[in-house]
């Protein structure tokens, strides 16, 4: 029996808290309540992420469509103070799930590094930011990569990156990821995740910015070891990333889907019984019955016989054997033969 797979599932909060904290605090409450293992932010410092005349993204228009094409203006609204931080965590302590966030630049990375978080998730965007990646690296901690509009070559550059700063194959894990959100289902390209396990012998995971939680969950099957998927308090709520989060029901949904197919695919890969089904084979399968009466002496012939239940019987596969035997003594039709009725 294979052991069973703990796929680490990060709820993704993001800036879903629209700078408000208590938003940021029902959403690790929503978070906690769905059994996600990681409720994520993020941290940032809007004048170091973006230039001030940097545009929104078609998503960031229409998800938060305030008459302001600014991209620093809304991110503007959209940071956490560092006294933010702590109070989140606090109430992460509270609610019993551990904290996480993603930087965006080098100060934040050494926030990050200095509350202590368990590793670094390196966001798509920064993946191709080589000095950024050294400094992440530098910081001796496992990284998780997402990959949002890479090419290989990109994802084992960024890598490569990564281990001569110090940081071991076996301490990546790299996430497949599509950054348009939400990601139309023919973008998914699922497989590609295998891809970069077979190609590049790293975790992988996946991060998800589809409808729904189905493609999560078969990402699951197909070896993903983390999922990380945005959510929100309200699809409805202005935002660049509201539209494409799943809401409160929604999460917890996926968690459980996710830790079922966790089960589901924990078994041996052996073809056999399982212990579930084994009483259900007598009373699913058939024996060989006689079709008519038989007097003694009777050599059995193939119309003689009947497939019936139970299964606990001749087996039908054996019918061979038993057509040309003679029987013992008279049996009624109806009788489940035995080896020891026939001669």
């Amino acid at each position: 029996m294979m052991e069973r797979r703990h796929t680490l599932i990060i709820a993704e909060a993001g800036v879903n808290h629209n700078g408000n904290l208590e938003y940021a605090k029902k959403l690790i409450d929503v978070a906690a309540e769905s059994g996600a293992d990681y409720v994520k932010f993020q941290t940032f410092k809007a004048e170091k992420l973006v230039s001030i005349s940097a545009g929104k993204a078609e998503y960031q228009k229409v998800n938060f469509d305030d008459g302001d094409d600014n991209q620093y203006t809304m991110l503007k609204k959209l940071e956490l103070s560092e006294a933010n931080h702590h109070e989140l965590i606090d109430h992460c302590r509270l609610k019993n799930i551990r904290f996480l966030s993603t930087a965006f630049d080098e100060e934040s990375a050494d926030f990050l590094h200095s509350l202590q978080i368990p590793f670094f998730k390196i966001p798509s965007g920064e993946l191709t930011n080589k000095p950024f990646l050294q400094h992440i690296a530098n910081k001796g901690l496992p990284v998780i990569l997402s990959t949002g509009m890479a090419t290989m070559q990109e994802i084992e550059r960024a890598i490569l990156v990564l281990e001569e700063e110090g940081v071991r194959k076996s301490f990546i894990t790299v996430l497949h990821c599509n950054t348009e959100y939400p990601t139309p289902m023919k973008d998914v390209n699922l497989l590609a995740m295998q891809h970069i396990k077979n190609r590049l012998n790293v975790e992988v995971g996946y991060s998800d910015h589809t409808l729904g939680i189905e493609v999560a969950a078969a990402a699951v099957a197909l070896g993903a070891t983390v999922i990380e998927k945005h959510f929100t308090l309200d699809r409805n709520l202005p935002g660049p990333d509201h539209a494409a989060s799943l809401e409160p029901h929604e999460l917890k949904a996926m968690v459980v889907a996710i830790r079922n197919i966790e089960l589901a695919v924990s078994g041996s890969g052996l073809k056999e019984p399982s212990v579930s089904e084994s009483p259900n084979i007598t009373v699913a399968r058939k024996s060989i019955h006689l079709h008519k009466h038989l007097s003694g002496g009777s050599i059995i012939k193939r119309e003689d016989l009947i497939m019936q239940r139970p299964g606990d019987g001749i087996s039908p596969m054996e019918i061979d054997s038993v057509i040309g035997k003679r029987v013992k003594c008279d049996v009624q039709k109806g009788w489940k033969l035995r080896w020891e009725d026939l001669e």
